[in-house]
């Protein structure tokens, strides 16, 4: 089952350093462009993913454009993608040994999910971190 407690989010939330945004976006009209900045402001270590800015940067940091060209510990997939596409990037959470996969608002792939909770990561469903962190006063 998801994490769905407070306490759960909330202790996620605090073990949690380096993020990865799957579907990171460079427009400021798009959410995630928003999430990004209030995270990396919260200090979180937020990594842009999308394929199609790959090499560029978003608030600062440099996107690649997929999970396995990062090349160091994630403890968070932030994904910004729709339910169908959350499938493929959840599968390739599980490849890389990322400890937690967390789908935005609206973002639902029950099977998905429970591959990842059953591969050992922790799973967030229908969230978004910038709502949550604030809420649990983090």
């Amino acid at each position: 089952m998801p994490l769905t407690a407070d306490n759960e989010i909330a202790d996620l939330l605090r073990a949690t350093k380096t993020i990865a945004m799957v579907g990171a976006s460079d427009r400021p009209d798009r959410a995630s462009f928003g999430v990004m900045r209030f995270l990396l402001g919260r200090g979180y270590k937020v990594i842009p993913v999308n394929p199609q800015l790959a090499g560029q940067s978003i608030h600062g940091q440099p996107v690649v454009a997929t999970l396995a060209e990062i090349g160091e510990p994630i403890d968070l997939v932030d994904i910004f993608r729709n339910s169908a596409a959350a499938g493929p990037v959840i599968d390739e959470a599980i490849a890389v040994g990322a400890k937690a996969v967390w789908t935005q608002l609206g973002v639902y792939n029950d099977e998905a999910v429970a591959r990842a909770e059953a591969a050992g990561l922790k799973a967030v469903v229908d969230h978004c971190p910038k709502i949550e962190i604030p809420r649990l006063g983090l």
